[in-house]
């Protein structure tokens, strides 16, 4: 009899090993290691039988297998169903692709199933797309869903519903109702026969995804996949997940704020890092026409260790309102920032007190982005030391200045892509000043910026004095 070998499985990162261990030295996670399944055992066999004969017919894609010259390739449009919420269809790169497989994260409470729900009852509501909708459950009954659905008042004469968690059952409801899109509601629940484990582990969970990845490929029906989150805010299950999938969407801010946000953090068929804003109400998420004027403070008079920057989130430049504090310690000194790097504030002091003459040794200094947004680009280093030496001077800035800019190690002002159009949004919402990189100033001749007094500037004592100047 030949023997049983053993390995261990990460449940946090999928990593296998020869032997136990108490830490996974590929992700770092303590007591993550459980035994898998014995290589031996007959629905290993079965598997192996399963995806050797299918293989001969086409690959995990859904094509035909073959080596071809890349001209050879027949390219077709994209075609995109729209969702019936445009902020959603922002975030997706224009709207849903056929085939194409979305993972969405978050928080529990955020709005995950929501926004889905609603999305669900659009798309099987319109009249392109009628009747092609199915949504499948697996933590909620279909009471539990008929519930929300009239208590966010949507129509659920059209939207086709199942309660399953089996794979298997799904993917045979799904060539029996043939869908334009299906919303699974969530892939850590559901399970398949040919892996003896519970549903939520990782080869649970990277078994599921990629069945229903292959059936995606291969019929053209769209899927939405939920994913739960670990306390860290990251997607729980394996690693691999997000690369099996096409487009990956985290929902940000609190779940007690009245503003919901999600970012595209992968994206096949559009930008990566869109931004995508909506307001949580009574009758669903709700998409905001105007995400500046929600971030912007109106204060009475000019606070000290507040300034505004133009970011830019996927394709559009965005209003935010930086917050800073810097205040005396009574111990060691603390850095603290909120929506922004933690290191790079660090970084970003230290430059303020070699290039700008502004030390904060002994001082507190707290950075906070208003309304739960998260900046990802580092256009926002200027904003962030002028607020903190607004804040440490106790001199407010203009209300109406709006800033951006790159800052080096050296203190040179580095531009950042799309001066103009961040220029025309700071425009558009009635600032007069701005201090930008010099690289990024609008020509001597250009008449479209007459409205705005545009300060260039290229070192960082240069950007703190022109600053203060305008007081």
């Amino acid at each position: 009899m030949a023997k049983k070998s053993t390995s261990y499985v990460c449940q946090s990162c999928g990593a296998h090993y020869g032997k136990w261990s108490g830490q996974c030295a590929d992700c770092g996670e303590w007591n993550s290691l459980v035994e898998a399944p014995d290589v031996s055992m007959p629905h290993h066999k079965t598997i192996k039988k399963t995806i050797a004969s299918t293989s001969k017919t086409s690959n995990y894609a859904g094509a035909l297998s073959g080596v071809m010259s890349l001209d050879e390739v027949g390219v077709t449009v994209e075609t995109r169903m729209p969702t019936g919420i445009g902020e959603f269809d922002r975030v997706l790169g224009g709207g849903l692709v056929a085939g194409s497989v979305v993972l969405i994260g978050g928080d529990p409470g955020i709005g995950k199933s929501t926004i889905l729900l609603q999305t669900a009852t659009n798309m099987a509501a319109s009249d392109s797309l009628a009747g092609s909708a199915l949504y499948i459950t697996g933590e909620e009954s279909l009471s539990q869903v008929a519930m929300r659905a009239k208590r966010l008042g949507l129509p659920t004469d059209r939207l086709r519903v199942l309660a399953e968690t089996n794979v298997d059952t799904i993917c045979l409801a799904l060539s029996t109702e043939q869908p334009a899109v299906a919303i699974i509601d969530s892939i850590q629940t559901l399970f398949t026969d040919a892996i003896q484990s519970a549903p939520g582990g990782v080869a649970q969970i990277r078994e599921s995804a990629a069945i229903l990845t292959r059936y995606a490929k291969q019929t053209g029906t769209a899927l939405f996949l939920v994913g739960h989150v670990t306390k860290e805010g990251a997607l729980a299950g394996p690693r691999v997940l997000e690369h099996m999938v096409d487009t990956v969407l985290y929902f940000e801010g609190e779940s007690d704020s009245r503003f919901r946000m999600i970012r595209a953090v992968k994206n096949r068929f559009g930008a990566v890092n869109e931004l995508g804003i909506f307001g949580m109400t009574d009758t669903g998420l709700k998409e905001v026409a105007n995400p500046s004027a929600i971030f912007l403070s109106r204060y009475e008079r000019p606070i000290a260790g507040s300034v505004v920057m133009v970011s830019r989130e996927g394709t559009r430049p965005l209003l935010v309102e930086v917050q800073a504090l810097v205040d005396d310690s009574h111990a060691q000194p603390r850095r603290m920032a909120l929506g922004l790097d933690h290191q790079r504030l660090s970084m970003l002091l230290a430059v303020m007190h070699r290039h700008g003459g502004i030390h904060t040794s002994g001082q507190d200094v707290y950075v906070n982005v208003v309304g739960g947004v998260k900046v990802m680009e580092t256009g926002s280093d200027l904003a962030v030391l002028l607020a903190c030496a607004s804040s440490l001077r106790e001199k407010a800035l203009p209300p109406r200045l709006a800033v951006f800019g790159e800052v080096g190690l050296s203190g040179e002002i580095r531009p950042v892509p799309n001066g103009q159009e961040r220029l025309k949004e700071a425009m558009k919402h009635g600032f007069t000043h701005a201090i930008v990189p010099k690289a990024n100033a609008p020509k001597s001749d250009s008449s479209q910026f007459k409205g705005i007094q545009v300060i260039a500037v290229d070192r960082l004592d240069d950007a703190i004095d022109r600053a203060f100047e305008l007081i």
